[in-house]
């Protein structure tokens, strides 16, 4: 909630003053996560990093009607998918790429203070097992366990049902859950956000 609503503060300043820091400060705060949005589609870090800076120049070519933009960060992961899928389609000379049609490459960080006990061994498993998962799983296991997105976030940026991503999302963490020991099981656990709301 207050990362929503320090995205909201810095999306008024953009739309109301052009505040360039304001913009810089909402490029640092989201870059990462976008970055690992569209490198799972092109598999390049290069190519990645310039669909998101494309993304980040498409707001700041709009920047006076985004205060009409309900949630700021769901629309920027929207615009670096379609930017990620379009250069899929232009590298491969294709008419249409659907992310289920996609081999996508899963990036899970293992940074965080709680996983830092994790040895070599248990990250490989895990890493081996989502990538197993199908793109689309994968996708959404990305969004939600690392990205930290609710549900209804990652229904919008790809376009299903909040159902189908509670269930897309169970069927990854059953998945996952299944490749590691049993001490280690709680690491992944489903924690159901789903309300029909």
């Amino acid at each position: 909630m207050q990362q929503e609503n320090h995205i909201k503060d810095l999306q008024l300043r953009i739309a109301l003053y052009e505040d360039i820091k304001a913009y810089n400060a909402l490029y640092l705060l989201l870059f990462d996560g976008l970055h690992r949005f569209a490198y799972t589609i092109v598999k390049s870090s290069e190519v990645a990093e310039e669909i998101v800076s494309d993304a980040f120049v498409k707001l700041w070519q709009i920047r006076n009607t985004i205060n009409k933009i309900e949630n700021l960060r769901v629309y920027l992961y929207v615009i670096t998918k379609n930017f990620a899928l379009n250069h899929h389609a232009q590298k491969n000379k294709m008419q249409l790429v659907q992310l289920d049609h996609l081999e996508v490459e899963a990036v899970m960080e293992f940074n965080s203070p709680e996983n830092l006990y994790i040895s070599n061994e248990i990250i490989r498993k895990i890493q081996t097992a989502i990538r197993q998962l199908p793109p689309q799983c994968r996708i959404i296991f990305q969004l939600v366990k690392e990205d930290g997105m609710r549900y209804k976030e990652v229904a919008a940026i790809l376009g299903l049902s909040v159902l189908t991503v509670r269930n897309q999302l169970a069927i990854a963490v059953r998945k996952v859950t299944e490749a590691l020991p049993p001490q280690y099981k709680t690491l992944f656990q489903f924690h159901d956000r789903f309300s029909p709301s």
